[in-house]
């Protein structure tokens, strides 16, 4: 294999040498556009070139667009890079035609996965350390801005790797095999094919490749973004806003950069084994008929309360109480959704509402919802207090609310979700005497919240998300 590496910088050009050496290239090299056209028509076709954006004589910017100038070179693999992160720099890169850009200073790990991206081949590395492999992503959005600064930002953590970029869901289709992303971030609304268009097919095709989706918080892109969750796509996170790149990228950061990271592929598993999975063998007596039922959720939640709810609401005879983690925007929507399924009503809990049997209740979006007692009624509070484990509405607060209300009489459920949410509320209802239930490994989408639940021993029983929806059911049957 023969790598064209072309950067003004000689030390750079002998790092980027060792680099590509190590994975199986054979490498030229060029000081700038100029001698790099040279060495191609004198040499050939390489396998693929590296190009430094910013040079003299001729630059990168230019050296790309001549390539693609060529009928013979049109396919070439390209790589850009630069250490200038600027997101209209990456957009002129990947407009000229190069396949992906990469930020410098570089790691070997992120010019393999560059090179990969790009379709060149790689040989593994020896020797590669033990741990988590970065994250493979493939960006799909059809404003060349958003997927410039979103691949420049992600591109920075070393735990994550932009593998590829499409425009549109037919580009997108197109990418998967050619950037064998872990990951699909895919924008809600685009021309030629839309984001839920694309997710139907891709689902059909790889149906456990993770999608998360890439919506505006608005009532259209809300609406669209939750019916790509029920059609399968594992999570959504909100279009970055910000008055400068800058804080566009820092949101990107601390919004983006999470929901992706939950789907992180374990290479090995140094130091050891993870804690032991604690179940409590056989149930505790229960004194008290099961009065409600609290569910916390997060990741892959939509799809997870469509199959678990269905099986018991309708006979529940007990108020249903629901925190999902999501933005205001989303929640009516998705109660909505979740109405068609049951066949009965769901809403947004009301602040001041009166529990009676067979609400079945959803957080509002962006609040905590918490119940409290009134002589013999039980009322709805909603409050804008202060996040837990970074959520709000946060599935701790309604846990630790109904242990105190309804004691050993309470039933939690806690289902697929990143994070720890829910085990100090699972925490407080095991101490009241009350019962909780997790959902399995196997059938969440992330083992974050109901894992942490089951390995800290609270749950009486660790269950298939369908299962978990009869279980419930049978329990509620047996409380009077």
């Amino acid at each position: 294999m023969r790598a064209l590496i072309v950067d003004d910088s000689k030390p750079v050009r002998s790092i980027l040498a060792k680099m590509l050496g190590d994975l199986g290239y054979a490498c030229e090299q060029a000081a700038d556009g100029e001698e790099a056209l040279a060495i191609l028509a004198r040499s050939g076709r390489p396998d693929v070139v590296t190009v430094n954006l910013h040079m003299p004589v001729m630059d990168g910017f230019t050296l790309i667009e001549r390539i693609r100038g060529q009928a013979l070179l049109k396919s070439l693999p390209i790589v850009a890079m630069s250490s200038d992160r600027a997101p209209e720099v990456v957009d002129r890169a990947l407009r000229a035609g190069a396949g992906v850009f990469v930020a410098k200073p570089f790691t070997p790990a992120a010019i393999g996965e560059a090179i990969a991206a790009v379709g060149a081949r790689t040989v593994p590395r020896p020797g590669a350390a033990p741990g988590h492999a970065p994250v493979r992503i493939l960006v799909v959005d059809d404003s060349a801005a958003i997927r410039g600064v979103v691949s420049a930002t992600l591109s920075a953590d070393p735990e994550l790797s932009v593998t590829g970029t499409a425009a549109d869901g037919v580009q997108g289709l197109a990418r998967i095999a050619e950037s064998r992303p872990d990951v699909v971030l895919l924008d809600v609304e685009m021309p030629v094919m839309d984001g839920l268009t694309m997710l139907r097919e891709l689902r059909r095709i790889h149906p456990r490749l993770p999608v998360v989706m890439f919506s505006t918080l608005t009532e259209r892109g809300a609406k669209v973004a939750l019916e790509a969750l029920v059609a399968g796509a594992n999570d959504y996170v909100a279009k970055p806003k910000g008055a400068s790149s800058e804080e566009v990228a820092a949101r990107i950061r601390e919004d983006v950069i999470p929901k992706l990271k939950q789907f992180r592929r374990q290479v090995s598993a140094p130091g050891g084994a993870a804690a032991p999975l604690q179940t409590r063998s056989t149930p505790r007596p229960r004194a008290d008929p099961v009065a409600v039922v609290v569910v916390g959720v997060s990741t892959g939640g939509p799809v997870a309360l469509s199959d678990f709810l269905p099986a018991f609401v309708k006979t529940a005879g007990v108020p249903v109480l629901i925190v999902q983690h999501m933005p205001a925007v989303f929640t009516a929507h998705l109660a909505e959704q979740l109405t068609k399924v049951c066949g009965l009503p769901v809403r947004e809990a009301p602040d001041g509402h009166e529990l009676v049997a067979g609400d079945i209740l959803l957080a509002p979006g962006g609040r905590h919802l918490k119940v409290a007692s009134a002589g013999t009624k039980v009322i709805v509070k909603i409050d804008d207090g202060p996040p837990e484990n970074a959520c709000r509405p946060a599935a701790d607060v309604l846990f630790r609310s109904a242990a105190a209300v309804w004691g050993g009489a309470t039933l939690a459920v806690v289902l697929t979700g990143m994070g720890k949410d829910g085990l100090k509320g699972s925490e407080a209802i095991h101490a009241a005497g009350g019962t909780i239930l997790a959902q399995d490994e196997i059938t969440s989408v992330v083992w974050g919240m109901p894992g942490h639940v089951a390995r800290a021993g609270l749950a009486e029983a660790v269950l298939p998300l369908r299962q978990l929806g009869v279980e419930v059911g049978m329990r509620l049957r047996r409380r009077g």
